[in-house]
């Protein structure tokens, strides 16, 4: 990893970071409708992986997917914009906080379908095969969509015909609040990409270095035509399911422990510790951060809503 890499990494975090507290910040406020799912302690996941990928490369998101977005190239300002329900934002300010989408930028959008994401990833793959641009395709999920048949079918798919997808499973022990020693045989959902045929990792999700080599690894592999690989990456939300869930099924004990394991804190003492930033560089990516996000704010609360006349545009089916 170069310098360059580095500070793109450590800013997206500080971005993910930064936009999500700032969401909920404004949820409790009043200001956003709908619901949020916070990304808050995920960061590693999202940028460790997209941090691999190339402009054109395909991500499929889940309903937690602000990072998703954040760590693909998304904007800020029509990221807020669309939460804020404004025709500036990216889906015009009809699909809100779950259904954040930029064909542009290959992020094919966040679901709020639980692994839905995972066969529009392999039919994106597929596609990348029929007109041999070399492409990649990531789907991102939780550990209780791993429990789903759309999950094992699109495996199985990939598995059978080959094709170049990351499945990621972002394993942050809980699937709204049934625990994943509860619902889940194997133990690690990682196990599970043996039936199919195909490479399995277990990485620890809350450090972005250890994620990005993985993930390397694993798309430089993809692109080679050695076919579909599983990512279990072990992390944890630090807010609950949903913005004014109790989240009364997790321990205090188990949370403290997590906590502890911020990966924005491991990113900066790993980043600083091998001399690829310094700590006045982190600073400075934080201002600037900032800076973007309080425009970003403006910038949506400014725009205009959709118009009646705008009901019936974009839609297809």
């Amino acid at each position: 990893m170069d310098k360059r890499k580095a500070e793109d990494i450590y800013r997206k975090m500080v971005a993910i970071r930064a936009f999500e507290e700032k969401v909920e910040e404004l949820f409790a406020a009043g200001e956003l409708p709908g619901f949020v799912h916070l990304y808050i302690g995920q960061e590693a996941c999202a940028v460790g992986v997209c941090a691999n990928l190339e402009p054109q490369d395909y991500i499929t998101s889940t309903h937690r997917g602000h990072g998703h977005c954040i760590a693909k190239g998304g904007k800020l300002d029509r990221m807020m914009a669309e939460l804020y329900a404004k025709k500036t934002g990216y889906n015009k300010g009809k699909g809100g906080s779950m259904h954040l989408a930029d064909t542009s930028s290959g992020i094919l959008g966040a679901n709020g379908i639980n692994a839905a994401g995972l066969p529009l990833a392999v039919g994106a793959a597929l596609s990348a095969r029929y007109q041999n641009n070399g492409r990649v395709a990531v789907a991102f999920f939780g550990d209780g969509a791993s429990n789903q048949g759309t999950f094992h079918e699109s495996l199985n798919l990939a598995a059978a015909l080959g094709l170049a997808v990351l499945f990621v499973c972002e394993n942050n022990q809980f699937a709204v609040g049934s625990r994943i020693t509860e619902t889940t045989g194997t133990g690690q959902i990682v196990k599970r990409a043996q039936g199919y045929g195909m490479a399995g990792v277990s990485v620890d999700g809350m450090n972005v270095l250890s994620v990005y080599e993985a993930a390397r690894e694993a798309v430089e592999a993809a692109r080679q035509g050695k076919g579909p690989i599983l990512l279990e990456l072990n992390t944890w939300r630090f807010r609950p399911h949903f913005q004014g869930e109790p989240a009364s099924y997790r321990t205090k004990e188990e949370e403290a422990q997590w906590l502890e394991r911020d990966p924005l804190i491991i990113a900066r003492k790993e980043l600083v510790g091998k001399a690829l930033l310094t700590e006045q560089q982190l600073g400075e990516i934080q201002r600037q951060v900032h800076d973007e996000l309080r425009e970003a704010v403006e910038f949506a609360r400014s725009s205009p809503d959709p118009g009646p006349e705008d009901a019936l545009l974009d839609v297809f089916a």
